[in-house]
């Protein structure tokens, strides 16, 4: 497991079950880097959700902190769709909030299998093991402790000497980022900003690698023009990169003057995503108004924007999850969600306000 990764955790729990506590305590106990609202790559129009940085000396965090209010479940699936994994905050005393239950459903929807409880307020009942009996937490791992106190956050403390499993702190050590895990799939590179050459130099096309590894001759399809052409230099902070990998912001350089566009797509071109004017998709509901069936609405992709129709089977209200067909103005590349994250996923913005309203995963 890299450290150079950061692993960005995403946050669930009931009003009252100590999500905030939990948090603080991580901050207190650890090195706080920084605190900030927003401002994270892919965030969504209009979502309200804070980012808490810490580190260990194994590695470094990102915690997307969503405030507890009517529009958390739109918050939470923003703060996952990026997330390695997700904490769900357990109170002791009241077991699996029927909200938390909702937002591990889409924690799950969004791909994300790294998922502990931690089993929140045991100084409430004494640290007693019986308490955890009938708090129906079946397929998760649960971490007893307390928040407040800090037991089994950071360090194990001796109320819990029971407890042999790991602390909080350990398991989110050992799980990987999704960046390590994309590694091994096919390349994708969005073009985020094109660099205007010095005299005597080559364009530079910047972005984030969200999937695969390149180097110099890696062999490419600049989408969607569908040209070809090899990787002629992998450049970060001006010097040139033997390889990069997923997760890295690099600027690539191609051979045979090919030339690319804010929003392109450079992907493998042994394995292209495939061309789309329609896509089935399951899409998490996050607006305050209904799906308005047949309606138009903003698709963004990657670094992309079209205009498209979106039908549901079905009625969508906020947090509704449900199937949707998506007719597309202009084509989209686009690969399965369990296949490639990034690629296989698309905010639904409502043209009018410019407001995100929907979350769709490409089946």
């Amino acid at each position: 497991m890299s450290a150079t990764r950061p692993l960005r955790l995403a946050t669930a729990g009931g009003a009252g079950h100590g999500k905030t506590t939990l948090i603080g305590r991580l901050l207190r106990d650890l090195s706080l880097l920084k605190d900030g609202r927003g401002g994270e790559r892919g965030e969504s129009p209009g979502v309200d959700v804070a980012y808490r940085y810490f580190a260990t000396a194994k590695r470094r965090f990102i915690v997307a902190d969503s405030p507890q209010h009517e529009q958390y479940a739109r918050n939470l699936t923003s703060g996952a769709a990026n997330a390695d994994a997700m904490v769900l905050l357990v109170d002791v005393t009241k077991g699996l909030a029927p909200a938390t239950r909702r937002h591990l459903e889409v924690a799950r929807l969004l791909g994300i299998r790294q998922t502990v409880a931690f089993v929140n307020k045991m100084d409430l009942v004494g640290y007693d093991r019986a308490a955890l009996q009938g708090l129906d937490l079946e397929g998760l791992e649960a971490i007893p402790g307390s928040a407040l106190h800090g037991d089994m956050v950071v360090a194990r403390g001796a109320a819990l000497h029971w407890y042999k499993g790991p602390t909080l702190l350990e398991r989110l050590e050992s799980f990987r980022a999704c960046s390590e895990q994309a590694a091994a799939g096919p390349l994708r590179f969005s073009v985020q900003l094109v660099s205007r050459p010095l005299a005597g130099q080559s364009r530079g096309y910047a972005g984030r690698v969200e999937s695969g590894c390149v180097l110099a001759g890696t062999r490419v399809r600049v989408l969607p023009a569908g040209t070809q052409t090899v990787v002629r230099k992998v450049l970060a902070h001006g010097s040139e990169l033997d390889i990069a990998v997923a997760g890295d912001t690099v600027s690539l350089v191609l051979a045979d003057g090919v030339g690319a566009a804010r929003g392109d797509l450079i992907a493998d071109a042994a394995q292209p995503p495939r061309q789309a004017s329609a896509l089935e998709v399951t899409l998490v509901w996050l607006g305050d108004e209904p799906l308005r069936g047949g309606g138009r609405y903003v698709v963004q992709h990657a670094a992309r924007r079209t205009l498209a129709t979106v039908e549901s089977d079905g009625p969508l209200s906020a947090h509704d999850i449900g199937q949707a067909r998506i007719a597309l103005h202009a084509p989209l590349f686009v690969d399965t969600y369990d296949a490639v994250r990034a690629t296989g996923a698309l905010t639904v913005i409502d043209e009018t306000t410019d407001q995100a309203v929907g979350a769709g995963l490409v089946r």
